[in-house]
């Protein structure tokens, strides 16, 4: 039997049940951790732990969940807990009419229309970037840093239109502290304590908050006595945006909210997938070279233009695999609020339900070699299920920057490919750690070898 190819990094799932002790312990350091074996062999898994709770790998009960019974599985309180003193009742909180009105209002902000125009910031910033890796040649590169530093570029010109009116690095600052001190699941979550009960990391961090919101006020408020640009950003887009159905607007606090929402998921996420997509690079060489000839062929060393990704479904592929085996979100929870049967187990009011995605990813039933690096799994005609792939959720609450992200993703990987071999280093393998969410513990270190 021929060997097999090696694999990529991925976390290693406990067989053995843990305890309420135990899991507490796994899932502050690595959320991960929580996550059963089985639950890539199985449809769906349950225990209690202080909760009672369920891990959904069905791909049908998923769309249960997720479509026809939205309602009845909003986020579990153990997530709205953590973000809502950060980001309030913001999009990605809020539920029911509250989260329906602010949805409709917020949606032409990531039209295609809007999301095409911005490809020249993307670009600018991934140029940038190349120009900034090729200064530290011959030496190894902490690419996740470069990718954190690159999409907060981004994320800033495209929300302020390069203003100095609004203090970017501080509020990348106060959200990378509050998630530090306030970002990790407590023995009260664990347990079921009423939300009333506060959280003692989440009041060392009330600080951090007030400030961050405190710049964001400041800015919303700067804008609004000088009045809209010529091309509209983000933020003239968010103030001009109103519910279609009822003309409402947000009011100051809610525009604050959404603000630093898509400030928040508008950078971190693309660039941890950046960053899990040139450690893969640098794992396989020829899928490197691939996507390299790919963008070569169909656009030189021109710059990338929005316009150009349908020429590259190979790179997309790429990012696609990348979302499949580190997905941002690698755990997502709600809680039940009816009595329902999922996958012919009793799920009563009160429970937690979480979609492990990234063992739905790996799921032994779904995938085919799932723990292998294949990009060309996504350009086969035989098709995916759906639900089976949630790297953006699904349904009615599926991540309004999706296509925001995708397009910035390939424009950055396609200009650093243009430029750059990037070849792994040995001993530096990036551990899948997540908290809020799947970060590369120890950086993303690789050489950039200029082409």
């Amino acid at each position: 039997m021929p060997d097999q190819p090696p694999l990529p990094v991925h976390a290693a799932l406990h067989r053995t049940p843990l305890g309420l002790w135990a899991s507490l312990k796994a899932a502050r350091h690595n959320l991960l951790g929580i996550l059963p074996y089985i639950a890539v062999k199985q449809p769906m898994v349950s225990g209690k732990t202080g909760l009672r709770w369920h891990m959904v790998m069905d791909p049908a009960a998923i769309r249960h969940m997720l479509l026809e019974k939205l309602e009845d599985y909003p986020k579990s309180a153990a997530t709205k807990n953590l973000l809502r003193p950060a980001i309030g009742e913001s999009l990605f909180v809020a539920e029911g009419a509250h989260w329906r009105w602010q949805r409709r209002a917020a949606a032409p902000v990531f039209s295609h229309r809007n999301v095409t125009a911005l490809g020249p910031i993307m670009q600018a910033a991934a140029a940038r970037c190349a120009q900034r890796i090729q200064g530290q040649h011959p030496a190894a590169v902490d690419l996740m840093d470069e990718m954190v530093r690159t999409t907060f570029d981004v994320i800033a010109d495209v929300t302020f239109s390069g203003e100095g009116a609004f203090d970017a690095a501080a509020v990348h600052q106060a959200i990378d502290a509050y998630i530090a001190d306030a970002g990790k699941i407590s023995l009260l979550d664990m347990i079921g304590a009423p939300d009333w009960l506060p959280r003692p990391g989440r009041i060392w961090a009330r600080n951090t908050v007030g400030d961050m919101k405190r710049v964001a006020d400041e800015a919303i408020a700067a804008r609004q006595a000088r009045g809209p640009r010529d091309v509209p950003d983000l933020l003239d887009l968010l103030l001009e945006g109103e519910d279609p159905e009822t003309q409402q607007k947000m009011n100051a606090a809610e525009l604050r909210d959404n603000l630093l929402t898509f400030i928040v998921a508008g950078h971190e996420t693309t660039a941890l997938t950046l960053s899990w997509a040139l450690y893969l690079c640098a794992f396989d060489p020829a899928v490197q070279n691939r996507a390299r000839q790919e963008v070569l062929k169909a656009i030189g060393n021109r710059p990338i233009r929005a316009e150009d990704l349908p020429k590259l479904p190979y790179l997309r592929a790429l990012i696609d695999e990348t979302l499949r085996l580190y997905p941002p979100a690698g755990i997502v929870s709600r809680t039940a609020q009816a009595a329902d049967t999922l996958c012919g187990r009793e799920v009563r009011p009160g429970d937690t339900v979480m979609i492990p995605i990234y063992a739905l990813h790996r799921h032994e039933l779904l995938w085919e070699d799932p723990d292998h690096f294949r990009p060309e799994r996504f350009l086969d005609q035989k098709p995916v299920d759906r639900y089976a792939y949630l790297p953006f959720g699904d349904g009615p609450r599926i991540c309004i920057g999706a296509s925001f992200a995708i397009q910035e993703a390939m424009i950055i990987l396609a200009t650093l490919l243009q430029s750059f071999r990037f070849k792994s280093i040995p001993g530096r393998t990036p551990k899948p750690v997540m908290i809020l969410t799947l970060r590369p513990e120890g950086g993303v270190w690789l050489t950039a070898e200029p082409l």
